[in-house]
């Protein structure tokens, strides 16, 4: 088959690579028919992300077709169209049986496109089925389902409920891109009284105004001088750092008000300052993590009763599969490009529309 192939730091290639198969009892093999690039793997690329081995196929976030399943999978069968989840559970470890699947101690976590194979090829095998795909109903098309991987449940819980999101607060996301914009749209779900986007990029504060954000700020237009005049000089309740470098996390502790919340989602590659010299006072509590996934059912559920933002929103480009190495130049060229979320290799598939009730 044909993979996207990680082969060092700045260097991959769509190129043949061996067939995946069973490996274990619980596997099951995909035939990718969506799949998309997430930021992760651009910091692969930058060599962020030193574990990943040069040979590794890239790629996390996937929609297919189950082909094949090991003797123990009970919950998926060959012909099924499957989302598959960024995270891969065990579902028996400590971890796993508190729901905190990204921690998993039994071989799950994750680990596609980081440890083992990845999702951004022709077929991919996939550990814990029963736990880490997920049936997709046809009124979700394969690039809304795609969506679900990771974005929507990575912003849903690392961002919105580690935050702690409530009705009436002040929100600032920092970073428009699709996990800050997924952040903004499930904030929405608990009525805070405003959400203020930060981003270099016009195009991005567009997308999020859209996507339901009240008050958009250029990050080089004094973003801590608005949330200070926007809140009467104390600060969001709620900053959530979506880019994952060390200048917006600290920007994001400086905006925070006393006994307010910092929910880091970005990745980092390099430290980031801890001003603890004007912080130890304030109570602020800053959280971090690993997206668990165990929000994707319930995502999946409100995708479907249309009450998500869907791809039309959020994926601005759209390839074939042989045109992976395209996808990552622009997708990494946002700045110029205005790429948000980039889909490779959607096919259609038939939707059932439920006929309308008579009055």
């Amino acid at each position: 088959m044909k993979a996207l192939v990680f082969h060092g730091e700045g260097q991959k290639s769509w190129q043949n690579v061996p067939d995946p198969g069973i490996e274990d009892a619980g596997d099951a093999v995909i035939r990718v028919e969506a799949v998309t690039i997430c930021g992760t793997d651009l910091h692969i690329m930058k060599g962020d992300v030193p574990e990943v081995n040069p040979g590794t196929v890239l790629g996390h976030e996937a929609v297919g077709e189950v082909v094949e399943t090991g003797g123990d999978v009970r919950s998926v069968r060959p012909g099924d169209r499957v989302l598959v989840s960024c995270i891969s559970a065990c579902g028996r470890c400590r971890f796993c049986r508190e729901n905190r699947f990204g921690q998993c101690l039994g071989g799950g976590g994750w680990i596609l496109g980081h440890l083992i194979d990845g999702t951004q090829a022709e077929y991919v095998r996939v550990p814990f089925a029963d736990l880490s795909v997920h049936p997709l109903p046809n009124a979700v098309s394969s690039e809304d389902a795609v969506l679900l991987a990771d974005i929507f449940p990575t912003a849903y819980e690392v961002g919105v409920l580690s935050g702690r999101v409530g009705p009436g607060d002040t929100v600032v996301v920092v970073g428009a891109g699709p996990v800050g914009l997924a952040t903004i749209a499930t904030a929405r779900l608990y009525t805070p009284g405003r959400v203020i986007a930060v981003d270099f990029a016009q195009s991005r504060l567009e997308a999020a105004r859209a996507v339901g954000a009240d008050v958009t700020v250029g990050a080089d237009e004094d973003p801590e001088l608005l949330v200070d005049d926007l809140t009467n000089g104390l600060g969001a309740d709620v900053v959530v750092e979506a880019v994952g470098v060390p200048e917006t996390f600290e920007q994001c502790t400086r905006m925070v008000r006393p006994v307010g919340r910092v929910a880091n989602v970005g990745v980092h590659g390099k430290p980031a300052a801890l001003h603890l010299e004007s912080l130890w006072s304030k109570d602020v509590t800053i959280t971090t993590g690993l997206v668990d996934t165990y929000s994707t059912p319930l995502l999946l559920e409100m995708m479907a009763a249309g009450r998500l933002p869907a791809a039309p929103a959020l994926v601005t480009h759209r390839f074939t599969l042989p045109q992976m190495e395209e996808a990552y130049d622009i997708f990494a060229g946002a700045a110029g490009t205005g790429a948000l979320k980039v889909v490779l290799g959607a096919s259609s598939h038939d939707a059932v529309s439920v006929p309308a009730q008579a009055p």
